[in-house]
């Protein structure tokens, strides 16, 4: 798995399309917490709510690297198992918003005039995690082993990233960021950002399962 991951990340990194979702969560988070002051919360669900776009988008971009005569020769060489490509181009995501959430914790202390707290930064990590694992769940089905048209692809990412943000019920995303913009006090969103944050766990875990199906059954 490990050798996987490493092979998703050179040829991400070769081709450069990571370039478009990473300049599109700089923007986006510079944009929306530069100067900014006061509580933390809000300023952490503004870039949670681009760190869920940005993975969306990085996920997309990795489980379809590869043409599906490469993909066949990738799953081959792991022994027949698709699964474990799919898992690693999951963790490399996982792995590439792990930075960007280190990114998104920081600039609004750098650029901002907050007060800050232990409880704070900790709501941050929990509310930007959530919102990368919904966004790698988004991000899964709607790639290339799953849609052979990207223009498919994308109608049915941004109708399900719609839902994610408006809808509610639908995600915990929703709930997260309304949470947080309406209530300044971090020690209380903690247990309920954490309980959304194992929800997303399980959203991220069935969609997997049901790219996997589909991508097998389409194979």
């Amino acid at each position: 798995m490990i050798g996987l991951i490493r092979y998703t990340f050179a040829t991400v990194l070769h081709t450069q399309r990571y370039l478009a979702p990473l300049f599109l969560f700089a923007g986006l988070t510079g944009a929306l917490t530069v100067n900014g002051s006061g509580p933390l919360a809000p300023a952490y669900a503004s870039s949670a709510g681009a760190l869920l776009l940005c993975s969306t988008w990085l996920t997309v971009v990795l489980a379809g690297l590869d043409a599906p005569p490469q993909r066949a020769i990738t799953v081959v060489s792991c022994g027949g198992r698709s699964l474990r490509v799919l898992l690693a181009a999951i963790g490399t995501a996982l792995l590439s918003c792990l930075a960007l959430t280190a990114f998104g914790l920081l600039l609004p202390l750098w650029t901002g005039d907050h007060a800050v707290t232990a409880a704070d930064l900790l709501l941050g990590v929990e509310a930007q995690l959530t919102c990368v694992l919904v966004g790698v769940a988004i991000g899964v089905p709607c790639s290339r082993p799953v849609f052979g048209r990207q223009g498919y692809a994308l109608v049915a990412a941004l109708a399900l990233l719609t839902g994610a943000l408006f809808a509610k019920g639908l995600s915990p995303v929703n709930r997260l960021l309304t949470l947080m913009a309406t209530t300044p006090d971090a020690t209380a969103l903690l247990r309920p950002v954490g309980g959304m944050l194992l929800v997303s766990v399980a959203i991220l875990a069935v969609s997997t399962a049901v790219t996997q199906f589909v991508s097998a059954r389409r194979g």
